[in-house]
């Protein structure tokens, strides 16, 4: 009897994403994240701190050094920074000014993996996972 190693077979090879901006596309896309997540950061990030950037007026204090952006600390979050609607278009209205969770926040870790919170986040809305697949393009 002969003995067949195991091999994994995919029915549907993930979608390549060989830039930002399919990165990005892909983020404008969902929005998840943003709706399912409390963004809690250090409260000197926030415009009431001398060089802070995170609009004050779009954050709560939580406590005597913790800020989080308004509406992620609800039973349903939503951060009050995004527009659009899930799932189809969205943004994030103070992109430039968001809070350090937002920016550390990695879609894909260093092999090019979908980070599995990601696709938890999708679950919790009722969305299909994604299977995806960062492979940055290379130049000769």
């Amino acid at each position: 009897m002969a003995v067949l190693s195991e091999v994994k077979m995919q029915s549907n090879p993930p979608t390549l994403i060989t830039d930002g901006a399919g990165v990005e596309a892909l983020c404008q896309s969902c929005g998840v994240c943003c709706s399912t997540f409390r963004i809690s950061f250090y409260w000197g990030e926030t415009t009431a701190a001398e060089g802070g950037f995170v609009p004050v007026e779009l954050t709560e204090q939580m406590n005597l050094y913790r800020s989080c952006m308004k509406g992620s600390s609800q039973s349903k979050p939503r951060c009050i920074a995004l527009a659009g609607n899930l799932g189809e278009s969205v943004t994030c209205t103070v992109y430039e000014n968001r809070p350090s969770p937002c920016r550390e926040y990695d879609v894909f870790d260093a092999q090019g993996e979908l980070n599995p919170r990601c696709n938890q986040a999708r679950a919790k809305h009722g969305f299909e996972p994604l299977n995806v697949r960062f492979v940055p393009k290379t130049t000769a």
